[in-house]
């Protein structure tokens, strides 16, 4: 009892570690206590005991079951002497040079120094608390164990990245094309007379080595991370730690910190090393880049849970302190910390070809094989009509290099690259070119919750009073949707506690911003409760002036309420007013506040409270109770001493008022995005560091678990008759996944899950496992999206097929990881990329198709011949010219092409079957196409030269003699060769080829109509070329000819 009589409320509870608005289960109705899940102590045949799984498909009656285990924990006072803790490995290398071990890198971290006494950690440690480490043996220990530092990935020197680009994928393609043609040209070079030799091949092969060392200069400034994603992690590390050594307090460089160490840190201090708590006054850190978790974690000296991300004794290296001081003993430093655990593996862990590199080397490898088969034939035809081999030689190389698609690569980066800058403009910042394709591609997207899915800002949802749930409404123009009843009475007794016991306040010059806009300075549930208000009632600043604060009991995780006491704006005297944990508020209270009228806490106004706590917690929303009491003013006077230590005034007996239910509520556009990833046969699932039931409420909201589908956890818990209908969790479509239970999963397991359910929530779930998870997904055969904004997703982020960070909410850390960045942090954005991504795929198609058209008719004059003797009459030089001028802008065009009707109701293409360049696009493109254009050149062909004389049944047999030196300027009254009339014809049919190949409709349905303003206009080139063909023309007569024959070319012109 306190001197004036009142009753003391204990400071500490031991049995309740639940933290401020966690969502808790609902109350017990006969006890007025929430029923809650027994704390872990000291037990320690259970420290490392897995937890009960839920997984029904895996764990019912009839299915497998894992054995029980048996572990303890030895207690060794030697540090030298002491096993290595299950699955905690060093990541010290011997060289640093050396890359670390991926594997165990992966395997979930185990450690036990959280769960130990204090006593036995600090023997172990061979530490002192109050004295610390000596200098000597700080020493030794870092000459032994190294500096506390990341140690940067194994760099890869930038030429060896360069030559990647300059001979993998495509450009080994045009590397074949580019020897094959110095090879013709050496021979031609050191067989023939210097009057006989050609200088196309060597052209030819100088234009395809531009084209490959341009285009590699242009991929290799666009990838460069993996150093920059360590440079990332290294920012987020402070200078200097607050350490006590030889007894003494002494401010140290964080690379010196060593295992022992005891430092002292305080709000706005970054952790320097992994500690675990061993003094602390309301002490909170930001786990966001551990864990993901949005709200600032409590910290104390308490073990509250064997898995060392769960629990509140440990601090991890590099995150922030956001309020109170600590004091903790160093266990972990540089890479063998969780955070250098994540770092190592964001830098190196294995990155898988993006699906359009696999389909570009499936291109590579269908034309080189088109190249070699035709070419091989056609060499043995020759040798068998007579021709020499070293002519069937250069002919065999003219063929194979006629084949290949010269100018396909740089259309499908000036393709890509153009969609990118498309995409810029919708929010979708793009790293890697590959990556715009890849999203198209997606069929499982791995999404965080907040931010992502969420506004990343924490608002009332809704309260109870008088019986009541009502809709609040936090919106800055009011909309309409509030149900609050602001005329009840005890709407002015809850919006009086909610503005008094509050710290919240705007920072200064923001008047001009809207109120959801405003920057406070406070905790998220303080901020979220702080703007209701002042939307609700403006003027809460000045409400605060009138109600002067005289006392407060800051909140804490022993008290978990906060409580402060205010002069009266009506006369004199004092009131309570009281926020907290509603279990902890109302156990001090013996009324409730119903229309105005106090009325007592039984198990009527119980059985209300109960209803609304347990609907609106499964609703996922964090609660927080409120109460009041107007202190008599003849035991507390103005000017009374209130005495917050030793509680001089009433805690018990309060009147109820109310609770408030936050929540950090969807983004409105996420929805309608989730079902139209549905459609598109796209799995959406979620994986968060936040808590199961949050995270299932927040789900159903945006639609990745359907509106009155039951999880198979809630199937398990069903009734009876539901049951008899067939309606089982093993027949269940969605399932919420604890990380708990993931740590214990097989791989069989998992990927059981993953298969056998179609909508799946993935909560408190740590990097590695959301690691695991991409990676099982990648293992079904799917392109996996991942979506992470904290340093605790890069490594998810760095495996993922595409990997996409948050431009606002983000850590540098993740956008370095990601291959693209959402500039409004938008998942509706991911929808708008997926369907950007598609219409890219389908006009490469297209572009292709266009491209390989023109491969056939170039190679028909070289068939024509060797099996006909007929003149060549497409030489090189007009094969370059047409595939880098004619062919390559109308291409480009098609990537202005809009989308097709079902872009977004096709199911995501299969990545082993549905490729880019497919049989029937090679029969459209050879047969079809091909043969329809070739045939129109020939047509051209001949058509021209019998006007002029030379018959179609002259030409058959002519080729000696038109071949012969003597006969070698056949040319007519304008300087032109005749046979480059398929140059012409071949350059004016693809305009109509271009026209069909705009659309995969049919042809009378949307050909050219698409892209027709850029198509028509690139089409436009043919002429050009054509009107300046006779100075080319004549330019390569004059140096490829001898000065005779030039001189008597000019002449007849």
């Amino acid at each position: 009892m306190t001197s004036n009589g009142f009753q003391r409320v204990p400071t500490t509870d031991p049995d309740n570690d639940e933290q401020d608005g966690d969502v808790v289960p609902p109350m017990n109705q006969a006890s007025l206590r929430p029923t809650r899940v027994s704390r872990v102590h000291y037990d320690e045949s259970a420290l490392l005991r897995p937890p009960q799984t839920h997984l029904p498909a895996l764990y019912e009656e009839g299915g497998p079951r894992r054995p029980a285990r048996k572990s303890t924990i030895e207690t060794y006072l030697d540090e030298e002497t002491r096993p290595a803790p299950t699955r905690r490995i060093s990541l010290a290398r011997k060289s640093r040079t050396e890359r670390p071990d991926l594997d165990e890198l992966k395997k979930e971290i185990r450690i036990d120094e959280h769960t130990i006494p204090q006593e036995i950690l600090y023997e172990r440690l061979r530490t002192d608390p109050l004295k610390g480490l000596t200098s000597e043996e700080a020493k030794k220990r870092l000459d032994k164990d190294g500096p506390n530092e990341l140690t940067p990935p194994v760099a890869e020197s930038e030429w060896r990245k360069f030559a990647h680009h300059l001979f993998g994928g495509f450009s080994m393609l045009l590397w074949i094309g580019f020897v094959l043609c110095m090879l013709a040209y050496g021979l031609q070079y050191l067989t023939m007379r210097p009057e006989d030799i050609t200088y196309d091949n060597l052209y030819l092969g100088i234009a395809l080595l531009l084209v490959v060392v341009l285009s590699s200069v242009f991929a290799y400034y666009q990838e460069r991370k993996s150093a920059d994603i360590m440079n990332s992690f290294k920012k987020m590390v402070p200078k200097f730690t607050t350490v006590i050594r030889d007894g003494q307090r002494q401010s140290v460089h964080t690379v010196d910190i060593v295992k022992g160490d005891i430092v002292q840190v305080s709000a706005g201090d970054t952790m320097p090393a992994d500690i675990v708590i061993i003094e602390a006054q309301s002490f909170k850190v930001d786990n966001s880049s551990i864990t993901g978790e949005s709200e600032a974690q409590i910290r104390t000296p308490k073990f509250t849970s064997d898995n060392p991300l769960e629990s509140k004794n440990l601090a991890f290296f590099s995150t922030n302190a956001m309020q109170g001081t600590a004091i903790g003993v160093v266990i972990y430093t540089g890479d063998n910390t969780v955070i250098g655990r994540v770092a190592n593996l964001a830098s190196n862990v294995e990155h898988v070809p993006t699906p359009l590199s696999k389909e570009l080397d499936h291109v590579i490898l269908v034309s080189t094989s088109i190249a070699f088969l035709i070419g091989g034939i056609f060499f043995i035809l020759s040798l068998i009509y007579g021709f020499h081999w070293l002519d069937s030689m250069i002919f065999l190389i003219g063929l194979i290099v006629a084949y290949v698609p010269e100018g396909l690569q740089m259309t499908v980066t000036i393709c890509l690259t153009l969609t990118a800058r498309r995409m810029a403009k919708k929010n979708c910042l793009v790293k890697n070119l590959d990556a715009v394709e890849t999203l198209g591609s997606t069929s499982i997207i791995c999404t965080d919750k907040t931010g992502t899915l969420t506004q990343n800002r924490m608002t009332v949802a809704h309260v109870w009073m008088d019986n009541n749930i009502a809709l609040a409404d936090t919106t800055e123009d009011r909309s309409g949707l509030s149900t609050i009843d602001v005329e009840s009475p005890t709407w002015h007794a809850f919006n009086q506690v909610a503005r008094l016991c509050n710290n919240a306040e705007f920072l200064p010059d923001q008047e001009d911003k809207p109120i959801v806009e405003r920057l406070v300075k406070g905790d998220a549930s303080e901020t979220a409760i702080y703007k209701f208000t002042e939307l609700m009632t403006p003027g809460v600043a000045p409400y605060r002036a009138q109600h002067k604060k005289v006392a407060e009991i800051p909140f804490n995780s022993a008290n978990k309420y906060q409580v402060s006491i205010h002069q009266r704006d009506d006369g004199p005297g004092h009131l309570l007013v009281m926020k907290g944990a509603p279990e902890r508020i109302l156990k001090m209270c013996s009324t409730v506040l119903i229309n105005g009228q106090d009325v007592p806490l039984d198990t009527n106004t119980t059985i209300h409270y109960n209803a609304a706590y347990e609907k609106l917690g499964e609703m996922g929303e964090r609660l927080l109770g409120l109460c009041r009491y107007d202190l008599p003013i003849d035991q507390f006077p103005d000017g009374y001493p209130f005495d917050t230590e030793e509680v001089n005034f009433p805690m018990s007996n309060l009147q109820f008022v109310g609770l408030v239910a936050l929540i950090d509520p969807p983004r409105a556009s996420v929805p309608e995005a989730v079902q139209k990833c549905r459609k598109a046969g796209i799995k959406v699932i979620m994986v968060t560091g936040d808590h199961p039931i949050t995270a299932k409420a927040i789900a159903r909201q945006v639609g990745i678990i359907s509106e009155g589908v039951l999880t198979a956890q809630e199937l398990k818990q069903s009734s009876p008759m539901r049951r008899r209908r067939g309606h089982t969790s093993a027949t269940a479509q969605a399932t919420v996944i604890h990380g708990d239970e993931l740590r214990y999963m097989t791989e069989d397991e998992l990927q059981h899950v993953l298969r056998a359910y179609s909508e799946i929530v993935f909560a408190r779930t740590s990097p590695t496992q959301k690691l695991r998870v991409v990676e099982g997904c990648q293992k079904m055969g799917a392109i996996v999206a991942v979506t992470g904004d904290g340093v605790n997703d890069s490594p998810a982020l760095s495996k993922a097929d595409i990997g996409i960070a948050m431009g606002i909410a983000g850590s540098e850390v993740s956008k370095q990881a990601a291959d693209m960045i959402l500039m409004d942090d938008n998942f509706a954005s991911i929808v708008t990329g997926v369907e950007e991504g598609r219409v890219i795929f389908d006009n490469l198609k297209k572009a292709i198709v266009y491209t390989l058209t023109s491969k056939g008719p170039e190679t028909l004059p070289f068939i024509c011949f060797i099996l006909f003797d007929l003149p060549l009459a497409l030489g090189t030089a007009m094969i370059l010219l047409i595939d880098f001028s004619t062919d390559l802008l109308p291409a480009i065009s098609l990537v202005h092409e809009k989308e097709e009707k079902d872009v977004m109701r096709r199911p995501p293409r299969d990545p082993q079957n549905d490729h880019l360049v497919t049989s029937a696009l090679l029969q459209k493109a050879y047969f079809q196409s091909g043969i329809i254009e070739g045939l129109g050149g020939l047509f051209a062909f001949f058509v021209v030269l019998g006007e002029n004389g030379f018959w179609p049944r002259t030409l058959f047999g002519i080729r000696p003699e038109w071949d012969n030196p003597l006969d070698d300027a056949v040319v007519d009254a304008y300087g032109q060769e005749w046979v480059n009339l398929v140059f012409r014809s071949e350059a004016l049919t693809t305009i109509l080829q271009c026209l069909f190949a705009s659309s995969e409709l049919p042809t009378t349905e949307s050909a050219g109509t698409n892209g027709a303003n850029c198509l028509l206009p690139c089409c436009g080139v043919h002429p050009v070329v054509q009107c300046v063909d006779l100075p080319v023309e004549t330019l390569l007569y004059l140096f490829l000819r001898n000065e005779e024959l030039g001189v008597e070319f000019l002449a007849d012109i």
